[in-house]
């Protein structure tokens, strides 16, 4: 994703001898191999089994494009993991919460004192911003009805 970085650029101080369709599709092997140990997050037993895998397959990887695949992982599993979170990361990030049930001691409405109601403040924030601070008040009925939407999702994660 580096804008300087060019498929040229790569060729150049790789593999300058290769022709640019050679290397090109080099490339795209090398880089579906590593799109899919990292979308795996392959810890190194996995790696080491993925790879022998591609090293046997016809049309495969060599043994030492294996060994350097290997490497480039163990030293670069941490960088390539929080650059795929943060590319996948929507716009606010959920940093805090809080909350805690008070009682109403005052109300336009007398039967609304001393009824239970939840306060949750949130801290959110954007990618080199300051954050930012929401704060909800629900009543008994808004909590039973944030906790069936919340059991619906979780149901809905789960069936995946």
């Amino acid at each position: 994703g580096q804008p300087g970085v060019t498929e040229e650029l790569l060729r150049g101080q790789l593999y300058p001898e290769a022709a640019p369709e050679e290397f090109r599709a080099l490339r795209a092997k090398m880089g579906g191999l590593l799109q899919s140990i990292a979308s795996a997050d392959m810890d190194l037993n996995q790696l080491e089994a993925f790879l022998t895998a591609q090293t046997k397959k016809q049309g495969g990887i060599t043994s030492d494009q294996a060994a350097v695949i290997a490497k480039f992982w163990k030293n670069h599993r941490a960088k390539i993991r929080e650059s795929l979170i943060n590319q996948s990361q929507w716009d606010n990030v959920l940093k805090n919460m809080n909350w805690r049930i008070d009682l109403k001691a005052q109300s336009r409405h007398t039967d609304q004192i001393n009824t239970p109601v939840a306060i949750v403040e949130m801290e959110l924030s954007k990618k080199g911003q300051e954050s930012e601070f929401l704060c909800l008040e629900f009543d008994e009925a808004k909590v039973n009805q944030m906790l069936k939407s919340l059991s619906e999702i979780e149901a809905s994660v789960a069936a995946l």
